[in-house]
């Protein structure tokens, strides 16, 4: 007789409802920050865009000036949905002779499998460096739709990079998981690893911190001399300097060309309600493919979704991405990361999602900045001839989502996530949670999703039904995985409007996401 021992965890984090505003986001110094901005009379737009400069420093591996995105902003007075398009570009230097592909039948072991080039070029260093663009978005968005002076949207990220990022113990886990690349970069083994050590706090009732002056200067220098420093000014130099000093293709001339763009948002009908979501190279329009194909195909019942729906859902979700990977791209024409919702007390409401794309980007922090930058390259199919291959001034295909919903029957919602390719699988589920099932946000927050990513595979939450398991596993090849920590499921947020109150959910597993009340 053998003697099993099991650890059973229930892990809850229900949502905040409240007559204010409210922030979600994947770390709560951040949302606590996005909603002082709230309370002192700031608006959606402003708490987005001082929560999205200060997370890049609480959370530095998902996000930062180093990165790019996309933000969904809601006007509740005139009902119009727009969307802040930076996302990132290829260098005009980009030479695709530095990607050789591996002769072996090996894929890279970083988000999308593609065939592996040669010493992942694509994926971590140097090379795997595009155009940073997330200071280009946040000021357009601020200037086009905000009421604070920048100065005071970047102030809070100033005083954050003072005092330096806390090391508990998830910081210590997230530096350890990627110490390996790290330790290849001097600037990012100086700030991450301590004695050539993953940063680790020895007394938890004492956290040290990672504090970088750089940092500082270059948040200081942004806030005094403005956003535009970044591309066109003295900081503009300095990245590009340093772009020179690692071994970059990204040049002075590319941070001058960039600009973010402002557009309507791409809408389409979903049952009765209307799905806003960005244009082009971005995951929302296979969301909105996604759920036109669900809607043709199935007719919800039920105030949770059951075994005939999540059948429905991985059809849906496996013909989307079909779609979605043989024909989007610039080259046609067609046109780990983090996310956070905001709503405030009007009921205005921004979605944005911030990316480095993998944990820690490129790895590589520049010098003189002090900031990591993304591995935007590695959203190129390195194979030639495709519509998202790689070319010099190319935008890539991106996973990011953010989305807004209006016309469902529980009230307007606003909501996105990180997780690569997982996350349109998990803002679908989620709007169709809300819409078809009714669900408030908390339930679908609870409830179990599965993931179908662009492989062949299903990933099945173990805490679904068996039933559900069974038939899911009869039609596909499946695992199933509970949620964790370190997710194998998509980490979403979102906020939500009812009218009298507002509804705000953080992603349930993770110790840092939280929502705050403003």
């Amino acid at each position: 007789m053998s003697l099993q021992l099991t650890e059973s965890w229930q892990i809850s984090k229900p949502a905040i409802v409240t007559d204010k505003g409210l922030v979600a986001s994947h770390h709560h110094e951040a949302s606590t920050i996005g909603a002082e901005v709230l309370a002192a009379g700031g608006n959606a737009v402003d708490a987005a865009v001082a929560t999205g400069l200060a997370i890049g420093v609480l959370e530095p591996w998902m996000s930062g000036v180093g990165g790019c995105g996309y933000m969904m902003v809601y006007e509740v007075e005139t009902g119009q949905c727009h969307a802040v398009d930076f996302s990132t570009i290829a260098p005009q230097s980009l030479d695709l002779a530095d990607y050789p592909i591996e002769p072996s039948t090996e894929t890279d072991d970083d988000l999308f499998g593609w065939p592996r080039v040669v010493d992942d070029r694509n994926v971590q260093g140097p090379l795997s460096i595009a155009v940073p663009t997330v200071v280009a978005g946040l000021s357009a968005a601020l200037e086009r739709f905000g009421t604070v002076p920048w100065a005071d949207a970047i102030e809070p990220a100033v005083a954050m990079a003072r005092r330096g990022m806390k090391v508990d113990w998830y910081a210590t886990l997230r530096i350890a998981l990627e110490a390996r690349g790290l330790a290849n970069y001097p600037a990012s083994r100086e700030f991450f690893m301590t004695d050539g050590l993953p940063a680790v706090s020895l007394d938890a009732g004492n956290l040290k911190t990672l504090q970088s002056d750089r940092q500082v200067a270059t948040l200081e220098r942004l806030r005094d001399a403005g956003p535009e420093d970044f591309y066109r000014g003295d900081l503009a130099q300095a990245v590009a300097r340093d772009m020179t000093a690692v071994g970059a293709r990204v040049t002075a001339d590319d941070l001058a060309a960039y600009e973010a763009r402002i557009v309507p948002a791409r809408t389409a009908g979903y049952r009765d309600a209307t799905v806003h979501v960005a244009p082009d190279l971005n995951a929302g329009p296979t969301l909105i493919d996604a759920l036109q194909r669900l809607e043709g195909a199935w007719e919800a019942s039920g105030a949770t979704p059951d075994t005939k729906a999540f059948q429905a859902y991985g059809t849906a979700l496996f013909e989307a991405y079909a779609h979605r990977l043989t024909t989007m791209g610039e080259g046609n024409g067609e046109s780990c990361t983090t996310h956070l919702t905001v709503v405030d007390a009007k009921g205005n409401m921004v979605a944005l999602t911030q990316t480095l794309l993998s944990v820690f980007g490129s790895r590589v922090m520049l010098p003189e900045v002090g900031f990591l930058m993304n591995n935007g390259i590695m959203w190129f199919d390195p194979r030639p001839g495709g519509p998202n291959s790689m070319k010099p001034g190319r935008r890539p295909l991106s996973n990011m989502c953010p989305a807004v919903v209006t016309g469902a029957s529980g009230g307007a919602f606003a909501l996105g996530a990180s997780g690569g390719r997982r996350i349109f699988p998990a803002v679908f589920q989620l709007v169709s949670f809300l819409t078809d099932h009714g669900m408030s946000l908390n339930d679908a927050f609870a409830t179990p999703r599965i993931d179908v990513s662009g492989t062949d595979l299903v990933t099945v939450d173990s805490r679904l039904d068996q039933a559900t398991r069974d038939a899911l596993a009869s039609t596909w090849s499946t695992v199933e995985l509970p949620p964790s920590v370190i997710s194998s499921y998509a980490c979403p947020n979102a906020v939500q409007n009812t009218g009298a109150e507002r509804h705000g959910c953080a992603f349930v597993t993770s110790p840092w996401a939280g929502v705050s009340t403003g």
